[in-house]
This record gives C-alpha cells, structure tokens and sequence, in this order.
C-alpha cells in the first residue's frame, strides 16, 4: 500500500485506516462457484451465464488447481475451441490471498496487478472464498454502518478524563506484547490500542495516524524479531509510542527506510507480509519518529504524534 499522505496534517482516511483493520475473510464471498477441471469451456461458459459472474477457480478433488476467465473463454471463442476442457485455458499458478490477512493487502494487489478477482485460501492451501474489489467496497461500507451507541457510550464516560485529574503532569500509559511469527494474532495491539484511544475521545484523524503506525511497528515486530512490546504514552498534548523488541537488529537503518526494501525471507513474503513499505508508513504517520538499533541486541522505536497542530 501506499505511504500515507505527507501532507501537513498526515491525513489518514477512514476507509484507509478500515484496510488495516479489516481481514481478508472480512471482505471475500466465502460461498465460491467453481468449476471441475475436466469440464469443457462451453460448459464453462454455461456457467459464467448462469451466475452473471466473469470467473471462477477450477478445482479437482477439491483442491484448486487453476483460475479461469471470461477472457479465456473469449480466446477460445475466437479459436474454435469451445470443445477443449478448461484444464487447457486455466492458469494454473494464480495470485491468491490468505483469509487472514489484512485487508490492506488486497487493496495493493488489486491496484498493482488489475485483476478482476483473487482466490482467496486458508493456510492450509484450500480454497476459502473470492474477493472482488466490490466486495472490498462493501465491506467498508458495512463496517461504516455499525451502531457507534457502544463506543460513544465509551466515550462520555472516559472523553474528560484528563480535565476530572488535577495534577501538574498527567499521562495514560497502556502496554502490549507482541509475539514472533504469531501471524494469526498481528495487529491484535494496533486494533487495542485505537479502541481505547477512541473511548478517551481522542480525534478521529489523529487515531488513524496511531492505528497506521502502530499497525506496521507491530508487524515489523512479529515478522522480524523474536517477539516486544509496544507501550504508548497518552498525554494531553501528544502520544508517544515505543516499540521496543528482541532481535537480530537492523544493520542499515538508512537503507531500511527506502521504500520497497525488506529482508524478508520468501515464506514471509508469500503470506502476503515484508513488502517493505512499513517504515516509511511510519514515519508518513509521524510528527516525529526514532529509529535506534543495535545488531544482535534489538531495536527501539519511538513514535510522536500531536494532538495539536503545533508541537510544544
């Protein structure tokens, strides 16, 4: 995905921060119509009529074998061969998605590669569901349409809490550990922390930025290092994250804020994680941001954000 806007306010939009927040199987049709390997385009081309749909997986055994298009039936079409089965046209190494990754990932696959559709499976390997960009839209759009009642009761309760405390200094700190490789619990912290930061009636625009930074940090944590903890800091004028975690370190900091650059090892990679975008999210999310580390020892991050325009 895109680095966040490095305009002067480092906007986040809400449909943005629901990228981060939402799962794939959030957004994808779990219900998929597929078809058998050995059947011939034109039933293929039956069955895309009778479910106005433009593709669908093929499977064997129950296993997906390949993806087949409208397109596909089209050049088979033009070529006469409506006889041959779709095991000739598929393709058979399709682009998926994992169930639960982050939505945001779908997002960035379906503007880098424009396809219409991605099968999307579990990390067993077996096929889950689909996901459309329509799906995506109409995910966000329900989420948008949950009852706030909840959270603005929340809200009320806690929104003056700094204005009820009489002392010179006030802070919140709240803390969360972060596990290595536990891919199925990533981004637990970020979404905990942007609750709470909401039921203190912080700003909307100002949690997105927190939710962003916070998200990526964390990933960076569970990909890369042998587990940390993320501890934010709540004052009246400002938040202060730090992340700090056991690992091998990073030798070039410099070079690992270059946008695209990542260390990360293929299987990483495959489970739709280490794209290389995640510091310098960061840092478009932050008025201030620190990066120490020492190899073979950890590394510590510090984020700032204001809640005021001007820094005191």
């Amino acid at each position: 995905m895109e680095p966040p806007s490095h305009n002067k306010d480092k906007e986040i939009t809400k449909l943005q921060e629901l990228a981060y927040e939402l799962k794939v199987e959030d957004a994808m049709t779990p219900k998929v119509i597929t078809v058998p390997v050995n059947a011939t385009m034109a039933e293929f081309r039956e069955i895309l009529r009778a479910n106005r749909i433009s593709g669908t997986p093929v499977v064997e055994d129950g296993k997906m074998v390949g993806i087949i298009s409208i397109e596909d039936l089209i050049k088979a079409l033009a070529a006469g061969e409506l006889g041959v089965t779709v095991s000739d046209r598929m393709h058979t190494k399709p682009v998926t998605l994992y169930a639960d990754e982050p939505l945001v990932h779908a997002v960035s696959k379906f503007s880098d590669l424009r396809f219409g559709r991605f099968p999307v499976i579990n990390r067993e390997g077996k096929l889950a569901g689909i996901i459309t960009q329509g799906d995506i839209v109409r995910a966000m759009l329900k989420r948008l349409e949950v009852s706030y009642r909840e959270e603005e009761i929340h809200r009320y309760r806690a929104s003056h809490i700094f204005q009820d405390i009489v002392a010179d200094e006030v802070a919140l700190v709240f803390g969360y550990r972060v596990a290595a490789r536990d891919f199925a619990r990533a981004g637990e912290a970020s979404s905990g922390l942007k609750r709470t930061l909401g039921r203190l009636g912080i700003p909307p625009p100002i949690i997105r930025r927190v939710a962003v930074a916070t998200y990526e940090a964390e990933i960076n944590v569970v990909v890369y290092t042998d587990g940390g903890e993320i501890v934010a800091e709540v004052r009246p004028d400002r938040i202060k994250i730090e992340v700090m975690d056991k690992g091998p370190g990073i030798p070039d900091v410099e070079l690992a804020m270059q946008p695209g650059y990542s260390t990360a090892p293929d299987w990483v990679r495959e489970m739709g994680f280490g794209a290389g975008m995640g510091l310098p999210n960061i840092k478009a999310c932050a008025d201030k941001m620190d990066l120490q580390s020492t190899v073979g020892v950890g590394t510590h991050l510090t984020i700032i954000i204001y809640l005021n325009r001007t820094p005191r």
